[in-house]
Parts: structure tokens; C-alpha cells; sequence
């Protein structure tokens, strides 16, 4: 499930201790989603307000030249891969971006950019990682949840979102996003049967039970959307989403105690995200 407390656009703490539920649409690169959209006009905006190394020292040797120019770009060393990002941050090109990296780059070396010490390969390393990282990377782009710059969060969430929606074969992930589109439309009952039968042809689809979550949540179904929740979990222990839907749902079930303990571990996943501090606090005082 996903709702407010893993990072969603904010509302009050009376909101959230209610329950409501907010569906978002999910990314499938490399159309251009309205979650995708908005992922865009996050680093767009910190790109406006930050100076990138072109602005800073001009043309340099990181900028891109033709292969077997002299002083091109390393992939190993993420210049290449920040000049394409810086590039992309320009133009909004992201399907020329994601060739370039599907080009360019392994998943490893993805990874070992997105955990290093500079900031704007970290932010391009996660950014493409959301684009074409499988679900081997699920725990890789997590961590990045717990980055010290908020623009690097940000792009972790959706990529983690992009990630999980595509974890499955073609023909699943498909289905998939029909059911996502079904709960869109608040056709509940259909989309959790769509879900079940998911399910049935691939029980190791950890997303396929978190959509059929939401439609039991929508549905007033609270025990069996815990129990979605949980299954969620089992298979992919950084599904952050599926940690606040438990909560809410345990929260609907009068289980305050339990809702803690998700809504802390889920915390322990994203240690910045203050609306989720606010709401366990909340809680720990006995309100509301």
C-alpha cells in the first residue's frame, strides 16, 4: 500500500490517523507517468537551485566529446554518467538519457556510483536505477533512502516504486499496472480479483499483493489487508509502502501497539521523513 507516511504530498495527522488512503500512479519507463512527471520537476527544481559542475568550472574534461577523445569521461568514475544526468537536467531528453545509460552502464557499477561520496553521481546513479535497475537492486536504491541530500531521497522513493512495478515478466507487469489503473478507477472489487489471479500465476510478485492490499483497504477489508501487507514484507522488507498500509490498517483494527512498531520500522527505512516521525509521536502520546 502506499499513503502518506512514506512520502507522499503531506496532509494533517488527522488525515493520516483516519486511514485515507492516497493511490498513486506508478512509473513504467520510458513514457512519461504523472509520478515520473513530478519525479522530474523535483530534480529540475534542485538543478535550478544548485550550481552543477558545468555551471561551476565551465567547460571541463567531464563534459561528453566523441569516443577516443582525449580526457573522455569515465563510466567508472560517474563523470560520464553525471554529464549525461547534467545533460538530461537541459534538454529533458529521458529517453536519450536512458539509452546512454543502457549503453554505458551495468547495474553494479549503478549501484557502487549511487553509494558514493559525491552527490550529483548519487543523484544520477539512483535516477537511472529507477529508469532499468531490476529488483536486485531493491536494496541498493533503499538505502538511498537514508541519503543526507533530499533530492537523492526523492528520486530513491520513485525509483524504488518504478522498481517493484517492473520486478515481474511483461506480460505480469502488465496486468499489473490494469489492476493499478482499476483501483484508479475505484473498481476495488475487480482489481483485488484481478490481483488474486495474479497472484495465482505468480506468488513471488511482492507488488501484486501490495495492490491487492489496497483494494481490500478501500474495500473496509482491514484483517485481510494487514495480512497482504505482511505477505508484501516477506518478500521485500523495504516495501515502505506496504509498511504504512499495515500500520493504518492495524490502526482501523484498534492494534495501536502493532501500528507502532510497523510505523518505527518503516522510520528505520527513512530516518528524514518527518511527517512519519510527527505521526509516531503522535501515537506514543495516546492521540488521537
Amino acid at each position: 500500500m502506499a499513503d502518506e507516511a512514506n512520502g507522499t504530498p503531506r496532509r494533517s495527522m488527522g488525515v493520516l490517523l483516519r486511514g485515507t488512503l492516497t493511490v498513486r500512479p506508478r512509473p513504467q519507463p520510458p513514457r512519461l507517468t504523472p509520478l515520473l512527471v513530478l519525479t522530474l520537476a523535483t530534480i529540475l527544481a534542485s538543478a535550478s537551485s544548485t550550481p552543477t559542475a558545468k555551471a561551476k568550472a565551465g567547460a571541463s574534461a567531464d563534459s561528453p566529446r566523441l569516443p577516443g577523445a582525449i580526457g573522455m569521461p569515465d563510466p567508472q568514475t560517474g563523470s560520464l554518467l553525471v554529464a549525461y544526468y547534467e545533460t538530461f537536467l537541459c534538454d529533458q531528453n529521458l529517453n536519450v538519457f536512458r539509452r546512454h545509460v543502457l549503453g554505458r552502464y551495468m547495474e553494479g557499477t549503478l549501484a557502487r556510483l549511487a553509494d558514493s561520496g559525491d552527490t550529483q553521481s548519487r543523484r544520477a546513479a539512483v535516477f537511472a536505477l529507477g529508469l532499468v535497475g531490476s529488483f536486485r537492486m531493491n536494496p541498493t536504491v533503499a538505502r538511498a533512502l537514508r541519503d543526507s541530500d533530499p533530492t537523492v531521497r526523492s528520486l530513491a522513493e520513485n525509483a524504488l516504486w518504478a522498481i517493484w512495478f517492473r520486478a515481474d515478466s511483461a506480460e505480469n507487469n502488465a496486468a499489473l499496472e490494469q489492476i493499478s489503473r482499476l483501483i484508479g478507477h475505484q473498481e476495488f472489487r475487480k482489481a483485488a480479483l484481478e490481483a488474486t489471479h495474479l497472484i495465482e500465476r505468480s506468488p513471488r510478485f511482492a507488488e501484486a499483493y501490495n495492490q491487492r492490499a489496497i483494494a481490500e483497504y478501500h474495500l473496509g477489508q482491514f484483517q485481510a489487508s494487514a495480512e497482504d501487507c505482511r505477505l508484501v514484507l516477506e518478500q521485500n522488507p523495504y516495501h515502505i509502502g506496504a509498511l504504512a498500509g499495515l500500520a493504518k490498517c492495524l490502526l482501523r483494527l484498534d492494534r495501536r501497539e502493532e501500528a507502532l512498531a510497523a510505523l518505527k520500522r518503516s522510520s528505520r527505512l527513512q530516518p528524514f521523513n518527518e511527517d512519519l516521525k510527527t505521526l509516531i509521536s503522535v501515537l506514543e502520546a495516546g492521540g488521537p
